[in-house]
């Protein structure tokens, strides 16, 4: 089942209590650290938009790429409503076609956890590097190692809001270093409630490795950074985001 399917309408609801702006800021502080200052950026695993619109109304040229097409209509009525020129694009992020150049390409709230094979990962970054001008940088972030095998572990969850609510159940696979996610909906309808079910998988990465892939793809000047913060993460961060250069 393709993640985010049921998940689409609800998403920002959900996620309400994340403050993108912040995200955005701090994006910009990682490109002000490296003297940069895109005019086009292009966001990968785009989701409904929620860093897609935030920078485009701060005055870039945004891409939006996400491989669910219920999570793209959300981002473009979003977009439209607000009256900003943003190109969204279905295609999956580890095989990027877009015959375009970016100063800046991201990749926020957990994209490359999504990439569960190493190959996938190595195109992923790969055609990241090619989609970049020259000495133009990628910014993503994950959910760290720490947070999948820890926090989110083998644990079950519950939310409600708004009358909807779903369980969240977790299963942590050490030898894979996987984390499955099941998520069961429960939709109010007609004064009943509609159940959904979806299925996630995330991949637990470690710094190091990141930053050894990111090396072999031709990338330069790679930084490290903890959640929303200009200094190197700890043992027990949850979010970590890195940064790296595009010089040829």
């Amino acid at each position: 089942m393709e993640s985010y399917q049921h998940l689409a309408e609800y998403y920002d609801m959900l996620m309400d209590d994340i403050d993108y702006n912040s995200w955005c800021c701090f994006i910009e502080e990682i490109l002000s650290s490296y003297s940069c200052h895109p005019k086009t950026i292009l966001d990968t695993a785009c989701g409904t938009g929620n860093i897609t619109i935030p920078m485009a109304k701060k005055g870039y040229s945004l891409w939006g790429v996400d491989l669910s097409e219920e999570m793209l209509t959300v981002a473009e009525n979003k977009a439209r409503q607000q009256k900003l020129n943003i190109k969204f694009v279905k295609q999956n992020m580890t095989e990027l076609t877009l015959n375009k150049h970016f100063d800046a390409v991201l990749c926020m709230c957990d994209g490359v956890n999504y990439i569960i094979e190493e190959d996938d990962l190595k195109q992923y970054f790969k055609a990241v590097q090619a989609s970049l001008n020259e000495g133009g940088i990628f910014i993503f972030d994950i959910s760290s190692s720490y947070k999948l095998r820890n926090v989110l572990g083998n644990n079950t969850m519950f939310q409600e809001k708004n009358d909807f609510c779903y369980i969240w159940e977790n299963s942590f696979f050490e030898d894979e270093e996987l984390l499955e996610m099941r998520l069961n909906f429960f939709i109010p309808q007609q004064g009943m409630y509609r159940r959904a079910e979806e299925y996630h998988t995330q991949r637990a990465y470690s710094e190091d490795y990141l930053i050894e892939l990111l090396a072999d793809a031709g990338f330069q000047n790679i930084k490290v950074f903890d959640d929303l913060k200009l200094k190197e993460p700890n043992k027990k961060s949850e979010r970590v985001f890195f940064a790296a250069q595009m010089l040829r």
